[in-house]
């Protein structure tokens, strides 16, 4: 995999990242930790 194949991929986990724990925040339910530590087992 290429330099900028990899950085694209740490992007879009991150975006996915932060859309997660915003939906968690608010709503009110749930952890926001949760998409910081299972976002890497989508990818999986």
């Amino acid at each position: 995999m290429d330099m900028d194949l990899k950085n694209d991929i740490k992007k879009i986990a991150n975006m996915i990242r932060k859309l997660s724990m915003e939906a968690v925040q608010r709503a009110n339910s749930g952890h926001p930790g949760l998409p910081l530590g299972l976002i890497y087992m989508e990818w999986l």
